[in-house]
């Protein structure tokens, strides 16, 4: 597996205007370069790009959904860190040979799959491969 670069950062936050309010003067943005809301996943998500890697801001739009969870035993706070792969299930594949373990299976997003690895494993950090190809950036200097 080869790890081309960290993909994005999560911040898990109760209300995604008010985290908004906070962020954007450090970042020196007055709105996200992306937003969306990802209704399987139960999140609604503010992305800033700082250069090449996603920081992303990520309210619940559920109390049962996994930032409400994260947010209720840990607080607001940094949830996961991604790492962008070439194929994420032969990543998943190769890891699970060395005893890594996934939480469920390969999940879609846009014209990609991502997939989380335990974080027990991996010294608390909720670690999330995706293998989305970022043409956004195609041409950009």
């Amino acid at each position: 597996m080869k790890v081309k670069k960290i993909d994005h950062i999560c911040i898990a936050v109760k209300n995604l205007d008010e985290a908004r309010k906070i962020w954007e003067p450090v970042l020196g943005k007055s709105k996200p370069d992306d937003e969306y809301i990802d209704e399987s996943e139960k999140i609604k998500v503010a992305r800033y790009w700082v250069g090449e890697v996603g920081f992303e801001l990520m309210e619940s739009t559920t109390d049962d959904g996994d930032v409400a969870r994260f947010i209720e035993k840990r607080g607001e706070g940094v949830m996961l860190l991604s790492f962008n792969v070439d194929n994420t299930r032969k990543a998943m594949d190769e890891l699970q040979k060395k005893d890594y373990p996934f939480i469920g299976g390969a999940r879609s997003f846009r014209d990609s799959e991502f997939a989380f690895v335990h974080p027990h494993k991996m010294n608390g950090v909720l670690l999330e491969l995706i293998d989305y190809q970022w043409k956004e950036f195609e041409g950009r200097k």
